[in-house]
């Protein structure tokens, strides 16, 4: 049961943030009205409707965007709109346009993110692309299914497949949901193996790296609190060491430390090929894990590691301190 108390100003904004996942709270004032509190100190004012015998949860706005009057006084008009019938339109549109639809209504992405996610759609349905997305059946999805080589692509394009076809009844192109008729993929998920001692090995591997660009890079994976991507893509224009920040996330002391020892020059921090930033050296990567002793550890198992193990909090210089002791705890 959600924690109740009439919702002000000073309780919201000293609410402190859960250790893992997210708390909710209810207003008294208006009973209707919640709030999730998460575990990065995001609070956003929802409501709880039932609509076509399912639970919908309908987020309102962030605090503190949003005020509590305004969010008290927008709770009538979301539960209205949400009782509301959806219009079914009767205009045929193709599976190629209903997916941009998608794509810019419902998906959150980075760029890069988002155009890698589009070539594997285009990769995998394209054949579909022409026809429209009321005249496609179970079959023709699952045919294309069972032609994707690799079950945990499969089944990341049946999870898209399935919210895409929600989205259409949800917006009124479609009645029912094709997918809902395909068995659901069976992935045996990898176990990461990473930890508290996995991670010095890989520590002192990549010490020993003779490529200094690539060395560099491969600490800052430790160090830098952040995923491959943006690693890779930091710029010099982006820091500034006068207040230790990576546009607007704090530095650690280590980052700090590795950063100021190179060579400031170019565009890119890490630099690839043809005055391009570093892209994805998993043959280096490859060798240094397996000279670690820890073969089948990624990148991205490095940054999930340190994330679980961060203690998030909205304050810079706090969330700093707490890079810095992780850290320090780690490499002791």
């Amino acid at each position: 049961m959600a924690h109740q108390f009439f919702f002000n100003t000073y309780i919201l904004d000293n609410l402190p943030s859960p250790e893992k996942g997210f708390d909710v709270v209810q207003d008294l004032s208006e009973p209707r009205l919640r709030m999730y509190i998460t575990q990065r100190g995001v609070k956003s004012f929802f409501v709880r409707k039932r609509v076509n015998g399912r639970d919908k949860r309908i987020i309102i706005g962030n605090y503190p965007e949003m005020d509590i009057e305004d969010a008290r006084a927008k709770v009538s008009e979301v539960l209205n709109e949400a009782c509301k019938k959806v219009p079914i339109r009767r205009k045929k549109i193709s599976f190629k346009d209903f997916i941009d639809l998608y794509m810019e209504s419902k998906v959150r992405r980075g760029e890069d993110s988002l155009n890698k996610l589009k070539r594997a759609v285009k990769l995998h349905f394209g054949c579909l692309f022409e026809k429209n997305i009321q005249d496609l059946t179970t079959d023709d999805l699952k045919i294309e299914l069972d032609k994707i080589s690799g079950r945990a692509m499969a089944l990341r394009m049946q999870e898209l497949l399935q919210s895409v076809f929600n989205y259409a009844i949800s917006t009124g192109y479609r009645k029912d949901n094709p997918m809902d008729n395909i068995e659901r993929i069976n992935v045996v998920r990898r176990v990461r193996k990473l930890n508290k001692s996995g991670l010095n090995k890989l520590l002192n591997a990549i010490k020993k790296e003779p490529d200094v660009n690539l060395r560099s890079a491969f600490l800052m994976l430790i160090y830098g609190f952040a995923p491959k991507t943006k690693i890779f893509k930091m710029r010099w224009e982006d820091l500034d060491f006068n207040h230790d920040l990576w546009l607007d996330m704090p530095l650690s002391n280590m980052a700090v430390l590795l950063l100021q020892d190179m060579p400031q020059d170019g565009e890119w921090v890490f630099m690839g090929r043809g005055r391009f930033h570093l892209t994805d050296p998993r043959v280096a990567w490859k060798r240094i894990v397996t000279g670690a002793g820890i073969p089948n550890v990624t990148m991205d198992d490095v940054h999930k590691f340190l994330m679980h193990a961060l203690i998030w909090n909205p304050d810079k210089d706090i969330l700093r301190e707490n890079m810095n002791d992780l850290l320090a705890d780690l490499f002791i």
